[in-house]
């Protein structure tokens, strides 16, 4: 008796947390009315609250059959159910936890940069939606941005389960940006929304399955094959961020990936993260195939520079030996081959990027170095001209960042337009 009464004082506190942690709205995160333009949406608290309310569910019906067994059922099995009840409560507690930390980051000094980037995402979204038009199945919540510790920015995708919850799948795609990397002229961020990208567009499967047998077919090597399907997703979203923001994205990886030989130069078994130095001249094949034949000249002689395997490299003889038969195989393959979930279609269909797109974000970091916004400019652009606003070295870099982000949360403020693309929520609510 004194071991269930034990018990019991124990399924209380359990009952008393289990209500705890139940809804957030913009108050309980500390958003104020001066926050509001830059505050996630109402959709997406209501997905996260209707995530904690299934969660809360599954707590109730556990707990109420606890309070059924407890004084009943053996002592090994009561605590076994405690346990699973638990489990729930450990659940709830991750995921208030990850929806806190990030919609609160909107009552923070860093609200207007989160806003900025969330727009240069939404942008890319739309830039699909115009090009293609219902190649969406319907309104997505857009991605949000929120800043953590970290080397790099990373995603979490749409509907993946997540360890970090216990297996809950996530509502809608994350962004994480590192502190230190919050400026509105990082490529790599393009990167990251392009994996949300090809999540939504429904072509993981397609596009390795794909690789895995154009790769086999041009080298004879299942072991090449497997390597080239095993960074599949990174190839895509590098190809995917040229097309977006142009020739800049390819020289804001490189500079990401600018590492002393030793790290740009080892193969990692198992990673799904192609070796740099591969990775930038797979890059530089995609401007060759793009038509920016200029920057991709350039860009390999910097990077061949900087990095001669003949000096020095720990990358297996065969992968090395077949890359300059294989690369253009892999981006002709991911860029510029059909898919059946794209209506027959190439992703440099559906992300038309040409010389004309290139102009102009010229212009546009030309009127950034002389103070000006280029308001023709959309936000994807804008992330290109101001990298290359910054590497005129004409231009103090927190203005510029200023001046950027204000720009792209005037943009968040307008109504989207964008031709045939009936489906297309305004940016403040959907992507």
């Amino acid at each position: 008796m004194l071991a269930r009464a034990f018990l019991q004082t124990k399924i209380v506190a359990l009952t008393a947390r289990a209500r705890r942690l139940t809804r957030m709205d913009y108050d309980s995160v500390g958003i104020r009315p001066q926050d509001m333009p830059f505050a996630p949406s109402p959709a997406h608290f209501q997905a996260a609250n209707q995530r904690l309310a299934a969660i809360n569910r599954e707590i109730e019906r556990r707990l109420e059959h606890l309070r059924r067994i407890w004084r009943s059922a053996s002592l090994d099995r009561v605590l076994i159910d405690i346990a699973l009840v638990e489990r729930e409560l450990d659940r709830a507690r991750r995921s208030f936890g990850l929806f806190f930390e990030v919609f609160s980051q909107r009552g923070s000094t860093f609200a207007p940069t989160l806003a900025a980037h969330d727009v240069i995402a939404a942008d890319c979204y739309a830039a699909i939606r115009q090009a293609a038009p219902r190649i969406f199945r319907g309104p997505l919540l857009k991605p949000l941005c929120y800043m953590e510790h970290g080397f790099s920015p990373a995603t979490m995708r749409r509907g993946v389960l997540l360890n970090r919850l216990l297996g809950e799948p996530n509502p809608f795609p994350l962004i994480r940006i590192p502190w230190d990397r919050d400026n509105p002229w990082q490529s790599v961020f393009l990167h990251e929304v392009s994996h949300n990208l090809q999540a939504d567009l429904g072509i993981w499967q397609e596009n390795r399955q794909a690789v895995l047998r154009r790769i086999f077919g041009a080298s004879g090597d299942p072991g090449i094959a497997r390597t080239y399907g095993r960074w599949h997703k990174e190839i895509f979203a590098d190809l995917a961020a040229i097309l977006l923001g142009g020739p800049a994205a390819a020289w804001g990886m490189a500079i990401f990936l600018a590492h002393p030989a030793p790290r740009t130069l080892t193969y990692r078994p198992g990673s799904a993260h192609p070796t740099a130095y591969l990775r930038i001249h797979i890059l530089v094949e995609m401007l060759r195939r793009t038509g920016f034949g200029n920057d991709a000249e350039r860009l390999r002689r910097v990077w061949e520079e900087l990095y001669n395997p003949r000096r020095f490299h720990r990358l297996p003889a065969r992968l090395l030996m077949t890359s300059g038969q294989v690369i253009p195989h892999v981006v002709d393959e991911i860029a510029f081959q059909t898919r059946r979930n794209l209506a027959q279609r190439a992703l440099a269909d559906i992300l038309p990027f040409g010389p004309d797109d290139e102009r102009a974000i010229h212009a546009g970091a030309r009127q950034l170095v002389e103070g000006r916004v280029p308001r023709d400019l959309p936000p994807r652009h804008l992330v290109s001209a101001a990298s290359y606003a910054l590497a005129s070295g004409r231009v103090a870099p927190r203005a510029l960042a200023r001046q950027v982000i204000g720009a792209l949360n005037e943009f968040n403020r307008q109504p989207v337009s964008v031709p045939h693309a009936p489906n297309l929520l305004p940016a403040a609510v959907a992507a």
